[in-house]
């Protein structure tokens, strides 16, 4: 919730492991977030306002709900491009009582996640860049300010309230080239720098003198600093038409200060990898990669390996298989830095050792169906994932909206999917399934329970998009089906005895409508999560084991929520 959503152009998806050339992060696949780029016009001016309801709560353009402003501006010529931007964004907060509320009621809400904080944020963004036939430069700085207010509620003793603020401030450069040096060879090049500050202050109100003192308990003052830098350069080269190489090297830094930090920590990660790419034949390509990796705090394994294949079997038919090994250290943020935002607290653990993983992927896509007015497109595909000190959350018995984080000693996920894209005429349908199983981590303690090795849970998405070019409108639909996450928990103080609880399953569905109402302008309206789905049964009692949630409903949205927008988009 710190990206600027009105920068991003698309966002792709690369499937299956990538872990050699990007890191453990990428054993599922890639989401590359491609940001916009200048248009073929000259100039381009673009404004939007949207406005929007937080459940029942809602006044126009300030105070309750949800408010966003927007403004873009685009050059280009002789290939020259900058882009300037600037966005608002205004939460109110859900669910926020008078300031005289008593602590406990305060407390409670708090504690049953059945309250949103008010947050605003401030996003920036400029971009300069240069591009020929043959050549590519551009640098561009992101920044974000962002401030969240907590306020308690009012000791009824002695009329004094705890308030707190939390300020952040982000700024991120990026540099990037691509050069093709001649038709075999490419090169591309990726720093980056990004700085970050977490202000923490909290005061004491008294309600009986409308006086302010500064908290001077342990930890209630704190300025919080995190940089990181990136280093990372790749090559391309085309042997010939059946070999090609992709060599390349990255560097990472990681670096922390702060009132609760023990020191100035720093985390260097140094790696080499290259990859190719094989054709032995008509209809079958191998991709193997190595990965070598220096960490400096953590020991990460001699190399990393990777092997992607792809078998055209018929003209219709893709079969593709894949295996990864992943390796992670934890990031300073995971170690240190407590995130707060509008509804959850997640607290650093400094005491997370490295991940490292063992991925296996294949699917079989069918692309049979390509007619003039009917395309059809399905993939089915299945996956394994054996995990060692897995990095996961868990959430507080006494607490909704506190999260920490620690390592699973051993930890297993399978899962199959089946996904579906149907494209008629000004039709556009995506269907999607999945059946995943979670690892009942019980078992490694305790080998001779008899409960199942894997708990399962379904996950059914569709999505409908229909134009209309006539009227320059289109409506779509977004619809999720998860269903209930079980797992298991131990009775009593008996370790042998456990029984099953769940969270229960629940649908999310949007529905959104855009139409140009005049050369310049477009309007938005839609209704976000229409069934209004606020919380979501949990039958696990508060034990306080490692995933415990606690008991009782888990917090999950402040409700349905109604939205209109206005676009306005000039070009000369």
């Amino acid at each position: 919730n710190q990206i600027d959503i009105n920068t991003i152009e698309r966002i792709e998806i690369v499937e299956g492991p990538m872990s050699v050339v990007y890191g453990a992060d990428a054993l599922a696949g890639v989401i590359n977030i491609i940001t916009k780029r200048a248009g073929k016009s000259l100039l381009n001016i673009t404004a939007r306002l949207q406005e929007e309801t937080v459940g029942n709560e809602y006044k126009a353009f300030s105070d309750k709900g949800n408010h966003v402003q927007n403004l873009e501006l685009s050059w280009q010529n002789h290939g020259w491009s900058a882009l300037l931007g600037v966005t608002h964004n205004d939460f109110a907060g859900w669910n926020i009582r008078p300031s005289t509320t008593s602590r406990d009621i305060v407390d409670q809400d708090l504690a049953s996640g059945n309250r949103w904080k008010p947050k605003e944020q401030w996003l920036a963004n400029t971009k300069i860049g240069y591009r020929n036939k043959d050549f590519n430069i551009w640098y561009r700085l992101d920044g974000l300010r962002e401030e969240i207010i907590s306020r308690g509620g009012m000791n009824t003793l002695n009329y004094i309230a705890e308030w707190q603020t939390y300020k952040t401030k982000r700024y991120t450069n990026q540099l990037q080239s691509e050069w093709r040096l001649s038709n075999s060879l490419q090169l591309t090049a990726i720093a980056g720098y990004s700085d970050l500050k977490r202000l923490t202050k909290t005061i004491n109100h008294n309600f009986s003198t409308g006086a302010d003192a500064l908290s001077t308990e342990q930890g209630k003052q704190d300025t919080a600093k995190f940089n990181s830098t990136i280093f990372r350069a790749t090559a391309q080269y085309i042997l010939n038409p059946k070999i090609s190489f992709q060599p390349g090297f990255e560097f990472n830094r990681d670096a922390a200060s702060g009132q609760r930090i023990n020191g100035s920590p720093v985390i260097n990660d140094y790696a080499l990898f290259i990859s190719s790419e094989i054709k032995p034949i008509e209809g079958i390509n191998i991709r193997p990669g190595l990965r070598f990796v220096k960490n400096s705090v953590y020991p990460a394994p001699p190399v990393i390996p990777s092997l992607n294949t792809k078998f055209v079997l018929s003209k219709n038919f893709d079969l593709r298989l894949a295996y990864a090994r992943g390796f992670r250290s934890p990031a300073l943020r995971e170690l240190y830095y407590d995130f707060v935002d509008a509804s959850h607290n997640i607290i650093g653990n400094p005491n997370l050792k490295a991940e490292e993983s063992n991925s296996f992927n294949g699917s079989l896509t069918w692309t049979g169906l390509k007619l003039d007015d009917l395309q059809v497109r399905s993939t089915l595909a299945g996956f394994y994932n054996l995990f060692k000190n897995r990095i996961s959350f868990a959430q507080s018995a006494q607490d909704a909206t506190m999260t920490t984080l620690f390592n699973v000693s051993k930890f297993k996920t399978l899962g199959f999917t089946f996904d579906n894209t149907i494209i008629y005429k000004n039709l556009n349908v995506t269907l999607g399934a999945s059946y995943i199983g979670r690892y009942n981590e019980q078992l490694e303690n305790n080998p001779e329970l008899t409960i199942p090795e894997f708990s399962w849970s379904p996950e059914i998405t569709a999505t409908i998009l229909y134009s209309f070019p006539k009227i320059r409108g289109n409506v779509s639909l977004f619809y999720k089906y998860s269903g209930a996450v079980p797992s298991y928990q131990s009775i009593g103080t008996n370790t042998t005895d456990y029984q099953l609880v769940e969270i229960g399953g629940f649908s999310l569905a949007d529905l959104m409508l855009n139409k140009s109402i005049y050369k310049y302008i477009t309007i938005n309206a839609g209704v976000k999560n229409l069934f209004n789905v606020t919380r979501l049964s949990n039958t696990s009692t508060a034990s306080g084991g490692a995933h415990n949630t606690g008991g009782g409903a888990v917090p999950y949205s402040y409700g349905r929520s109604y939205v209109l927008g206005l676009t306005f988009n000039w070009n000369k």
